[in-house]
């Protein structure tokens, strides 16, 4: 096997990896969603959701608005 391909082989999780990786990934949804709940966002079950969906794209997405917001503010 190419190491390509190696990088793309389904590897077999166990159900102990599977429940810390969701664990994980709830705890994550329901915290940005309390900090835009908080912060006054109309949009904070959207980001909570968008994150627990795609973790990767959504929480750093979350991060970089909020400061944007925040450099605005106190611009």
């Amino acid at each position: 096997m190419t190491p390509l391909l190696a990088a793309f082989a389904v590897q077999a999780y166990s159900t102990a990896d599977f429940i810390v990786a969701w664990a994980v990934d709830t705890t994550a949804a329901v915290a940005v969603f309390l900090h835009a709940n908080r912060r006054g966002s109309k949009h904070a079950t959207a980001w909570g959701i968008g994150v627990f969906l795609a973790l990767i794209v959504f929480l750093p997405a979350y991060v970089i608005h909020g400061r944007l917001l925040r450099r605005r503010k106190h611009g």
